[in-house]
């Protein structure tokens, strides 16, 4: 239960970060709103990432793996359209941003886990 929490956390500031630094990629709203397009992003990561990736499985193995950035920057692009359904105030604007913000989050979660998390 605590690695959910820890996850969550470091999901929201890898989000707020992203947001702030890579144009193109907006938040508008209150810090804990961010908490709830963390749960989006990590929801949808874990139930749609999956089945992508078993579909793209072809191209990944053609690109010898670049394709996977492009997976992770249409999961962003897909939280940013889940999130502005839900009126949640965070928004993806384009490709651009998706890749660049998708490479970024995954280096903010990188280097937050090990920072983090006490195995």
């Amino acid at each position: 239960m605590q690695y959910f929490f820890v996850n969550l956390f470091i999901n929201s500031v890898a989000l707020w970060a992203a947001s702030k630094v890579i144009s193109g990629i907006v938040y508008r709203g209150p810090w804990y709103g961010l908490l709830m397009v963390a749960l989006v992003f990590g929801g949808l990561n874990a139930f749609v990432r999956p089945i992508l990736k078993c579909l793209s499985l072809p191209l990944v193995v053609l690109t010898l793996g670049l394709f996977i950035f492009v997976l992770n920057a249409f999961m962003l692009w897909l939280t940013g359209a889940a999130s502005k359904a839900l009126d949640l105030g965070f928004s993806v604007y384009g490709f651009r941003p998706a890749l660049f913000g998708a490479l970024f989050i995954s280096i903010v979660n990188m280097v937050l886990s090990c920072l983090l998390k006490q195995e």
